[in-house]
């Protein structure tokens, strides 16, 4: 199998945690492309119509694509350690509330980076924060006993998250007002697998 991968991406790096976390790194070739919205190569395109990574192309059927189906697709594959049945909702509700930190997060560097400075939106790139910020102060209000519990993709996700803003948006200060979850956050990143996936250009 071979998966489009960028370094930066948080939502590819889920799936290559993922990988290392379940023993299946071996399993999956990762093949390094370069896109925007703006720019978007061939390979990314064949593989996913919508243009986004990751997308995992499979050597026995269709590529699969959107990093929360290729994460249940491979850890089925390994038996679910990371989806456990017992916690399925919760687990699936952190990381939707993760991936929702990573989009608007993702969507703030686009318009920073891609946008003349002329035509930036700050409503616009405020209006992205707040959601981050939201979602950041209910990780911390309701969710540390689950996060501080067995490894599950949830976790994962929101350690992915989090590592995102200190990568693209480090002047913003996620953690004031956050201090359970920033607490967390720096046990968390110690992971071996964390440690050996950490974003870069």
């Amino acid at each position: 199998m071979k998966l489009t991968y960028a370094s930066a991406s948080p939502f590819v790096r889920k799936v290559h945690v993922l990988l290392l976390e379940t023993g299946q790194q071996d399993d999956v070739e990762l093949i390094t492309v370069k896109t925007t919205p703006l720019t978007t190569p061939d390979e990314v395109f064949t593989a996913n119509p919508i243009g986004k990574i990751p997308a995992l192309i499979r050597p026995d059927g269709p590529a699969i694509y959107d990093s929360r189906v290729i994460c249940r697709f491979l850890d089925a594959r390994a038996g679910n350690p990371l989806y456990p049945q017992s916690s399925l909702w919760d687990v699936l509700t952190i990381e939707a509330t993760a991936d929702g930190i990573m989009e608007a997060a993702v969507l703030m560097r686009y318009e920073e980076a891609l946008r003349p400075e002329e035509k930036r939106s700050a409503e616009w790139l405020e209006a992205q924060w707040d959601k981050i910020a939201r979602a950041l102060a209910v990780l911390n209000a309701r969710w540390m006993s689950h996060l501080a519990g067995p490894l599950d993709m949830g976790q994962i996700a929101v350690g992915c998250a989090l590592d995102y803003l200190d990568f693209r948006h480090d002047g913003r200060n996620w953690r004031a007002d956050n201090d359970s979850l920033a607490a967390w956050h720096a046990e968390f990143s110690g992971r071996d697998s964390m440690k050996a996936t950490m974003p870069h250009d």
